[in-house]
């Protein structure tokens, strides 16, 4: 039989799962104290059962109210109302505050005082992104906060003034702030609650200083620490920091993978204010990828949470062709909420928008703007002394030099920034940063060197995956090329889908299903070749045309594909039924195309796989040496187009 003194047990060895269990059995039989259910509501929370643990906050508080304990029961309030806060529900939240606010009526100051205190400082600071009131109620808290000799709000409001100094500007000052505050939440003086609000300020302001080596460094630490004491809910916004610094370092279908599980992680929790940021990053990897509608998808749904989707959103409009709205968008995030200068006062959040304006007004041919932008990028850079920043700033620089016909100019920005991207191991920006200096040259009349310097950026955008790029580099060589020189040729294995009749599900399921089912689809597949190295080639609205360099790359990516359908399949009920040909053959180069007899029959061997099927060619399997899948025996096949009967075999990959 299960006690009240069991559950109590299990708790303090921070056996979350063991005390939720225990104490839930208790109260079921004969209900718990307010003190217990406080206990019972912790537990649950740290076990990832959320609702549960607001749940017995409710009852905590109600029980407090009856027996007269008010300084308990407006702590409890506060709780729930941060809660509330995290979630995004500010009415209910600002509700539990005034409750909370009216107990405490005529009370001495107490410990509860102060995290009154810590909501509203946390409100103008994250809400508000009112950095003058922010500073005020900080040093406000901080003070309340030692009167009453309440830890968790001190540190808490060190970390919080330290990333209001931070976005104004003081960023010396703000770190040794937030460096105090970690320092504390190391030593285990602190709730588990505040150490990891305190974790998750500190990786946000290193992050927001574009100081990633150090962001990672306090994710790792983060990390270690929730594992060590068993966290559950926070690691979810730890896991969407790694995203972006997996991201950054050219780990693309890793950082998918990563912030997809911090999407799943934090609606779980209903961290809305951790959610939105994980689906922003979803949309980032898929708009560099080249999938415009998954990028949409990602940025609306972080939208949907409170998120501003910028400036993600904004160079998905300008992907489109829709200049004007991507230029309204941003010049409405910085000015809204501007101080007398008529600009943000949130350094840090201008610094993030900026690079995206030049990029928009050059489209739009409004260089006025494009250098205040690039001069904006430039001051911040000399105020906050990150090599990013001057990165940032040399690359507009170069930006608008080459919109201006100023080529000289442009190289000599444009070079400087490569540098500085390369040493910060960012390959994507290397990349665009080289793509932009051999436009340069071509336009000057350097051809030799925009050679070199759009194939340096091509073995990048080929490496990432980062299919748009690849296509404008591959149209600035094709016209380098001369005219007597042949197109090269390659071996290469090539991959080609495709959703078996797709007309007839069209006509079941009607046009915005299809549309809903097409999108997840594309983004699974993609996923898929990313993951292995797979160069998306052509897109034919219901299948895929993919090259791969190794015969077991584009193996190992079929039988991906084909066991997610099947999951999904066995998780929702249904999946669109894809076939998948493979076949290794030397092609002719065209661009970002490979055209020739190897790829019509690779094209032809997909068409005779029937649903759900993976057929391989024999010269694939005999390029490949070793697969590690069973491979049926082979069958002749006449293909149409093709002289001959070609061999062929299934991968058996359930």
């Amino acid at each position: 039989m299960q006690t009240v003194e069991s559950g109590r047990e299990a708790f303090s060895r921070r056996a979350w799962q063991e005390a939720w269990e225990t104490l839930a059995e208790v109260d079921r039989d004969a209900s718990l104290s307010p003190q217990d259910l406080e206990l019972l509501a912790d537990a649950a929370w740290w076990s990832g059962h959320p609702d549960d643990s607001i749940g017995a906050l409710e009852r905590a508080y109600a029980g407090y109210l009856e027996s007269d304990m008010v300084i308990e029961a407006a702590d409890v309030a506060v709780l729930l109302s941060y809660f509330a806060m995290r979630r995004l529900a500010f009415s209910i939240g600002a509700g539990w505050r005034a409750k909370a606010a009216r107990l405490l009526e005529g009370l001495p100051e107490s410990p509860v005082h102060a995290y009154i205190k810590m909501l509203d400082l946390a409100e103008a600071l994250l809400h508000r992104d009112d950095i003058e009131a922010a500073l005020q109620l900080a040093d406000e808290t901080l003070a309340l906060a030692r009167r009453t000799n309440n830890r968790d709000a001190e540190n808490e409001a060190l970390a919080f003034k330290g990333t209001a100094l931070l976005s104004g500007g003081k960023w010396q000052e703000g770190l040794a702030l937030i460096d105090e505050a970690s320092a504390s939440a190391l030593s285990g003086n602190l709730s588990l609650r505040t150490a990891s609000n305190v974790y998750c300020l500190t990786i946000s302001a290193c992050r927001s200083l574009a100081d990633f080596g150090r962001a990672g460094e306090w994710t790792e630490e983060a990390d270690r620490w929730m594992r060590q004491h068993s966290v559950g809910g926070y690691p979810g916004v730890c896991r969407v920091h790694r995203a972006e610094l997996k991201r950054l370092k050219g780990a693309w279908s890793e950082a998918e993978e990563e912030a997809r599980d911090a999407c799943e992680e934090l609606e779980r929790y209903r961290i809305f204010d951790g959610v939105g940021l994980a689906h922003y990053e979803v949309g980032e990897i898929r708009l560099l990828m080249g999938d415009l509608s998954g990028a949409e998808a990602a940025f609306t749904r972080a939208y949907e949470v409170g998120f501003e989707p910028q400036p993600g959103m904004a160079l998905l409009q300008l992907a489109r062709g829709e200049v004007d709205e991507a230029a309204r968008s941003l010049v409405r995030l910085l000015t809204e909420g501007a101080g007398n200068n008529g600009r943000q006062r949130d350094l840090l959040a201008r610094v993030r928008l900026l690079p995206a304006q030049v990029q928009v007004a050059l489209a739009h041919d409004d260089v006025a703007t494009a250098h205040d932008a690039a001069r904006e990028m430039q001051a911040i850079a000399g105020d906050f002394d990150r090599p990013a920043f001057a990165a940032m700033a040399s690359t507009a620089q170069g930006e608008i030099a080459l919109h201006a016909g100023d080529f000289a100019e442009a190289v000599r920005g444009l070079d400087k920034a490569w540098r500085l991207w390369r040493d910060l191991e960012f390959p994507y920006e290397t990349a665009r940063a080289r793509m932009l200096i051999g436009q340069a040259h071509l336009a000057g009349g350097e051809p030799a060197l925009a050679r070199m310097e759009l194939g340096a950026a091509r073995t990048i955008f080929e490496r990432l995956g980062a299919a748009p790029d690849l296509r404008r580099v591959d149209e600035l060589l094709q016209g380098l090329e001369p005219p007597s020189q042949p197109r090269a040729r390659v071996t290469k294995t090539f991959m080609f889908t495709d959703i078996v009749t797709s007309t007839d599900l069209i006509g079941l399921i009607g046009d915005n299903a299809w549309e809903a089912l097409l999108a997840w689809h594309d983004r699974e597949l993609r996923a898929a070749f990313a993951a292995l190295r797979g160069t998306e080639v052509n897109h034919t609205g219901d299948g895929f045309f993919v090259s791969f360099e190794q015969v077991a790359d584009a193996v190992e990516a079929a039988v991906a594909i084909q066991r997610r359908l099947a999951e999904h399949r066995r998780e929702h009920g249904f999946a669109p039924s894809v076939r998948i040909g493979l076949h290794t053959a030397e092609a002719t180069v065209d661009g970002a195309d490979y055209r020739g007899q190897g790829v019509h029959l690779a094209a032809r061997v997909a068409a005779v796989a029937s649903g759900e099927e993976i057929v391989i060619s024999e010269s694939a399997i005999e390029a490949a040496g070793t697969i590690p899948f069973p491979i049926s025996e082979g069958r002749e096949v006449e293909l149409k187009g093709i002289k001959g009967p070609v061999r062929v075999h299934s991968v058996e990959w359930r």
